[in-house]
């Protein structure tokens, strides 16, 4: 699972406001959110980033996403929108390198992000 910081959260080593789970995909709260709602959806294997993901990779990437468009249309977030994002390497603005999704709602967003 890796020796991120978000491998310590799947394997429960440090705590977290855990939002959604299934055998795959862990997701909780950001601790620095950017919006009303900012949720981190990770998967449980450890792929460093969206570089690194591999074709074998593929139906866990949809997973991803899928469990991220779930929660936000829980959260009451579709019909005003909400934005995934992704970030990859250093100057993609990854921090944890152990892929993840982003989920921000609850506000508008801009485009260009800055």
């Amino acid at each position: 699972m890796g020796d991120t910081i978000f491998g310590k959260i799947i394997r429960r080593e440090i705590p977290a406001d855990i939002v959604y789970e299934d055998d795959d995909v862990l997701a909780f709260r950001d601790l620095n959110p950017q919006a009303p709602v900012h949720v981190l959806f990770v998967p449980k294997k450890a792929i460093a980033t969206l570089d690194a993901a591999t074709a074998a990779d593929a139906g866990l990437l949809g997973k991803l996403l899928l469990a991220a468009a779930a929660y936000a249309r829980s959260e009451g977030l579709a019909e005003m929108g909400y934005r995934t994002v992704i970030n990859c390497n250093e100057h993609g603005g990854q921090t944890v390198f152990h892929l993840h999704v982003h989920l921000l709602g609850g506000r508008h967003m801009q485009w260009p992000p800055g």
